[in-house]
């Protein structure tokens, strides 16, 4: 659950040449800067505050040239007082009609963050509006977070979190199925030329797996980065190379799209490795048991022993 609203130091500060090249030292050599891509995620509360944002990244040269994308949210279900645009597709038509119009636009890569589907029909007309500014949207990341959701406390009798009446964008873990069903409806319905990067409960190298099936290009990572820190990024990765390995892909992108359509021959032999891996633990299980019980048996012989032994002295 979040509802932080949005919180930033504004976008001067991100596309601040001097704090672009801060944010990119290397942690263990901030002489040296890292190759990772830097991305620049805007949020305004109008048209004509993302309007302006964009032209401020494309009015400095110096910031242009270290930023690798940008990406336009239209989904964030957390200020108070704005509806989520992407579910207004004229509003959403509208937008980008508007940013497509920017002078030099063709300048950034830019993305569009969306927020969760559910109808058939709305990712049918998300999906045309997008797939008409294809030569200006390079991707989009679905999905946020799902807006509106409750938590209670008990004790207090009170909703969990206190803004906005206690209401909160659901993330995590308890949005990957959802999220899942996104990536793959998106990526079917959208133009080739438009990448789509998995958002949504990802903490394994599996979890990424299956969204590279899904179609996904990318992913990104926020609750479980939240929990772990930094650190899951390279346990994920190590998971996911195994888990690719094993399936006899050579890189991710292999595996990208490879979802196939339910079949009886498959699911039974997805059945049959199934019951051969709970077999095998049941009886791991077992055997660990087995050697407890051997270990208690020898310490209670010994405990006997030492009872008697005393008993005759």
């Amino acid at each position: 659950m979040n509802s932080e609203g949005l919180p930033n130091s504004g976008i001067d500060y991100y596309i601040d040449a001097n704090n672009i090249t801060d944010a990119m030292k290397c942690s263990n050599d901030t002489t040296s800067s890292t190759n990772k891509p830097y991305m620049v995620s805007i949020s305004g509360k109008s048209l004509d505050d993302n309007v302006q944002m964009i032209t401020k990244v494309l009015n400095s040269p110096s910031s242009l040239e270290k930023i690798a994308c940008l990406e336009l949210n239209l989904a964030c279900p957390n200020i108070i007082g704005k509806p989520i645009i992407a579910y207004d597709f004229e509003q959403m038509k509208i937008v980008l009609e508007t940013v497509a119009n920017i002078p030099n636009i063709e300048k950034l890569t830019l993305g569009v963050k969306l927020p969760p589907y559910f109808d058939d029909p709305h990712f049918a007309m998300a999906a045309s509006v997008l797939n008409q500014y294809s030569n200006i949207i390079k991707y989009v990341a679905s999905i946020n977070t799902i807006g509106n959701a409750l938590v209670i406390d008990v004790e207090a009798e009170m909703p969990y979190i206190s803004s906005n009446h206690g209401f909160a964008g659901l993330s995590g873990r308890a949005v990957k199925h959802t999220a899942l069903a996104n990536v793959y409806k998106m990526r079917k319905l959208l133009n080739s030329d438009i990448d789509v990067v998995g958002v949504g409960g990802i903490e394994t190298g599996q979890d990424v797996f299956e969204f590279l099936l899904c179609g996904a290009s990318a992913v990104q990572v926020g609750t479980c980065h939240w929990k772990e820190g930094p650190k899951c990024f390279d346990r994920i990765c190590a998971e996911l190379q195994q888990l690719l390995q094993k399936k006899g892909y050579k890189s991710s992108k292999d595996a990208q799209g490879k979802l196939v359509p339910w079949n009886k021959v498959d699911a039974a032999k997805s059945r049959a490795v199934a019951k051969k891996n709970n077999k095998a633990t049941a009886g791991s299980s077992k055997k660990s048991l087995v050697n407890h019980l051997d270990m208690i048996h020898a310490v209670l012989m010994l405990v006997i022993a030492f009872l008697l032994a005393d008993k005759v002295l």
